[in-house]
């Protein structure tokens, strides 16, 4: 599926400042995309002439001071349309010369209204041709240089304009060299009249130095035209403006477009690509093993305070704060160190710093609260579970063993009142009355003495259930950590998987192959 460029752009730029407001994206990077021209050829146009199957040919007078581009476009006119002679130099006008069947009605945002002079012509043989004469690009005036680049996004054809003692000028083929691939190149050799067959031979040799293997190359002498090659040259640019032709040149812009936006994105996805979570999730389990020694360790003393002032002072406040300053300084070396360790991964920082602000903020409270409840659990029920068992029966046989003494005692009683009726001899007695005393007092003090000996501490209970409190509560803050991690690492998974996809809709679209010899694979150098 083939994606407009323009839209294609726009996804990249709402992307990439996405990311950069999150800080996942440097401004650097960002700075790639903004910077991308989206001007194009067709924004000179109403919308109905913007298909490249019906627009026109933008052609461009392009050269140094003084080489004849004005004349060039005078004699195509057949009248003076645009400023030459000893004007010229100083001049800041761009001329546009196009046929009066088309409509140009609203210029692109940046190109200043006050520097274009618009003529019109009705020559059906050039109607699909629009003409466009720059102002000299090595002039002294800054401002023509702007003007000429500030236009070259709405060039097809640069028509580059030389003479024979000024083909190698140097501004003009440091341009050359910086817009090659960007458009189709003719080359002019004008006032031919005062040039020699090595001056053109040198000028052909080092158009292939830059990379055109078979330059189409024009002779022309304004001042004496006849045998000239203007019409030659008019006769390529005709056959240039045919709608097979204007479409393949809008093609192999876009194809450049597309292959520059998506080198600009590869090297964002490769910074994506770079980022080592696995390293950092090692290295943040080793800085948390040394931290977390550290801390429980520091916390023993509070932890041991608070455990006795709960058993000496029950349900009354205390003023013991278990997390103090030291313990958070401790954590925040623990957070700064792992932000300095990710960054070193190639992991954005500064999200990862402020998806951990919470935990900085947060543990104090979290901790606290998490250690004082698994303490206060313990009070209420100390000890283990065999001890609890054996608190229940002990205290049970408190009660039920002197009962059952007392029963038997009393039935001992019982019988033996109602045996002394037919025989004295049954009388108890007095040594039948010791045993009976020591008998419930025992059966009652064992079980009491039982139940005191295994009744647990208070102090160890609460300090038991304060030691197994601050240690879930360390382990909760270490997966709250490990969890910022790896929200982290999905986000910019998220991220980089979006960015693959512009990358590869970026070259959805076929190349397209221009055929050595032909017209075009002459005009265009090789990219």
């Amino acid at each position: 599926m083939a994606y407009d460029y323009s839209e294609l752009l726009t996804q990249a730029q709402q992307w990439a400042a996405a990311a950069q407001a999150e800080g996942r994206l440097s401004a650097e990077r960002a700075q790639l995309l903004t910077t991308i021209d989206a001007r194009s050829t067709e924004a000179l146009f109403a919308a109905s002439q913007t298909d490249p199957q019906t627009r026109p040919l933008i052609v461009a007078f392009m050269g140094g001071t003084g080489v004849g581009k004005s004349s060039l476009l005078n004699r195509l006119a057949g009248q003076a349309i645009a400023r030459a002679g000893i004007e010229r130099p100083t001049s800041r006008e761009v001329t546009l010369y196009h046929h009066q069947s088309l409509a140009i009605n609203k210029l692109p945002a940046g190109l200043p209204l006050d520097s274009i002079k618009i003529s019109q012509h009705n020559d059906a043989a050039n109607s699909h041709i629009v003409w466009i004469d720059m102002p000299d690009f090595d002039s002294v005036e800054l401002g023509n240089k702007r003007l000429v680049l500030e236009w070259l996004p709405h060039i097809d054809v640069l028509l580059y304009v030389v003479s024979p003692e000024r083909y190698r000028d140097n501004k003009a083929w440091q341009l050359l060299l910086a817009e090659g691939a960007k458009h189709a190149w003719l080359f002019v050799m004008n006032q031919w009249d005062r040039g020699q067959p090595v001056q053109y031979d040198d000028f052909k040799q080092q158009l292939g130095k830059a990379g055109f293997t078979d330059p189409l190359i024009f002779r022309t002498s304004c001042s004496e035209p006849d045998g000239d090659e203007f019409a030659a040259l008019l006769e390529q640019l005709r056959q240039l403006s045919g709608q097979h032709s204007v479409a393949q040149l809008e093609q192999r812009s876009q194809q450049l477009r597309r292959q520059h936006l998506k080198q600009t994105l590869q090297q964002m996805a490769d910074d994506f690509s770079g980022q080592d979570y696995a390293q950092c999730q090692q290295n943040f389990e080793a800085l948390w093993q040394h931290t977390e020694a550290s801390l429980q360790q520091g916390l023993a003393w509070p932890i041991k305070q608070l455990a006795q002032f709960w058993a000496e002072n029950l349900g009354q406040p205390a003023d013991i704060k278990l997390w103090d300053d030291w313990a958070q300084n401790r954590l925040n070396d623990l957070l700064d160190e792992l932000v300095l360790q990710a960054a070193q991964a190639n992991i954005p920082s500064k999200p990862l710093k402020v998806a951990l602000q919470g935990i900085r903020d947060n543990t104090e409270k979290n901790l606290t609260a998490q250690t004082e409840l698994a303490g206060r659990q313990a009070l209420l029920q100390p000890g283990n579970g065999a001890q609890r068992f054996l608190l229940t029966l002990t205290a049970i046989s408190e009660s039920v063993l002197p009962l059952a003494a007392m029963g038997a005692v009393g039935y001992q009683v019982f019988s033996g009142y109602y045996h002394s009726a037919a025989d004295a001899t049954a009388y108890l007695g007095a040594d039948f009355a010791i045993h009976s005393v020591l008998l419930i007092g025992l059966s009652w003090l064992i079980p009491f003495f039982l139940h005191k000996k295994i009744q647990p501490s208070l102090q160890k209970a609460a300090l038991k259930g304060l030691q197994k409190g601050l240690q879930q509560a360390l382990t909760a803050v270490m997966a709250e950590i490990k969890q910022v991690l790896l929200s982290e690492q999905q986000r910019n998974e998220m991220l980089g998987q979006q960015l693959t996809r512009l990358i590869e809709r970026c070259g959805a679209e076929s190349a397209m192959v221009v055929e050595n010899g032909s017209l075009l694979g002459r005009v265009l150098l090789a990219k």
